[in-house]
C-alpha cells in the first residue's frame, strides 16, 4: 500500500562505497566515518533526516560494516535504525536491492552517503507524490557540471537525458538523494553489482523517471579536494 504520509518516514543510506581516493585519510575506517568537525560525516546525513521527519533509516553497508553498526547502533538521536550489509561489492542499484526485504514504505527517500545536498525534502517527496513518478532524482545546480555529468528534464519535469561527460560550466546534476518507489527497486536484478546511475537510472527514461529542481548547496567527499572543504561547508550551513 502506497505510503500517504506527507513527508518520508523510512530513508536508505548507500554507506557500503570502499572510498579509495580517500584512503590515505581515512586508512581501513570506510568512507562514510571520515570525520568532520569531530564527527563522521555519516552523523550530519542522519540528522538532516531527522530534522526531516525520517523517522527509520535502513544503512546498506559494505566494507567496514562492522564499524558503521559499532559506531551508531540501533538508533541515533530520534531515528531507528536498520542494517543490510552485502558480503560482496553490489554496486549502489544492488545494494537497493538487497535491502528490499527491510523496506516497509512505499516509496522509500534514498541518499548516498558520501555526500551532502542542503534540500527541502519534504518538496522533493511531494514532487515525487503529484507527478506520480516510479523514480524522483533531486537536482542541484553546480559552478561546474563536468565532474559530475548533467540532467536534463522536459517542461513537466521528466528526465529526458543523462549526459556523463558534461561540458565545463555550470549546470544541474543529481545530488544523489532519490525518491524509489518499490516497482521502481523490484525492477533491479537481484544478486548481481549493478549500477544505479549507469544501468537503473537510464533505462527509467521515458517510463516515470523525474527530477526535482533544489536551490540547496551540495557537496561531496569523495576526493581529497572536496573532503578538505567539508568542515567549513556544512559549518555554514544554517540549521
Amino acid at each position: 500500500m502506497a505510503d500517504s504520509a506527507a513527508r518520508p518516514r523510512t530513508a536508505v543510506v548507500l554507506a557500503g562505497g570502499l572510498g579509495k581516493r580517500l584512503a590515505p585519510v581515512t586508512g581501513s575506517r570506510p568512507k562514510v566515518l571520515a570525520e568532520v568537525r569531530g564527527r563522521p560525516f555519516l552523523a550530519f546525513l542522519l540528522e538532516a533526516l531527522g530534522g526531516s521527519g525520517v523517522e527509520r533509516a535502513v544503512l546498506c553497508t559494505g566494507h567496514g560494516g562492522e564499524q558503521v553498526r559499532a559506531y551508531f547502533g540501533e538508533r541515533y538521536g530520534g531515528l531507528a535504525l536498520a542494517y543490510s550489509r552485502e558480503a560482496t561489492p553490489l554496486g549502489t542499484a544492488g545494494a537497493l536491492r538487497h535491502a528490499l526485504p527491510r523496506l516497509e514504505d512505499d516509496p522509500v527517500l534514498v541518499t548516498n552517503g558520501d555526500s551532502y545536498c542542503h534540500a527541502d525534502l519534504g518538496a522533493l517527496w511531494t514532487s515525487h507524490r503529484e507527478h506520480d513518478a516510479a523514480a524522483t532524482l533531486l537536482l542541484t545546480e553546480v559552478p561546474d557540471a563536468a565532474r559530475y555529468g548533467s540532467v536534463a528534464l522536459d517542461d513537466r519535469e521528466r528526465v529526458v537525458r543523462f549526459a556523463e561527460k558534461a561540458a565545463a560550466g555550470p549546470g544541474w546534476i543529481s545530488a544523489g538523494v532519490y525518491v524509489f518507489g518499490r516497482r521502481f527497486l523490484e525492477s533491479i536484478d537481484g544478486g548481481r553489482p549493478v549500477s544505479l546511475e549507469h544501468e537503473v537510472l537510464p533505462a527509467w527514461i521515458g517510463r516515470g523517471l523525474h527530477g526535482h529542481r533544489s536551490a540547496g548547496a551540495f557537496i561531496d567527499i569523495g576526493t581529497p579536494q572536496t573532503y578538505a572543504v567539508a568542515g567549513a561547508f556544512l559549518g555554514s550551513l544554517r540549521p
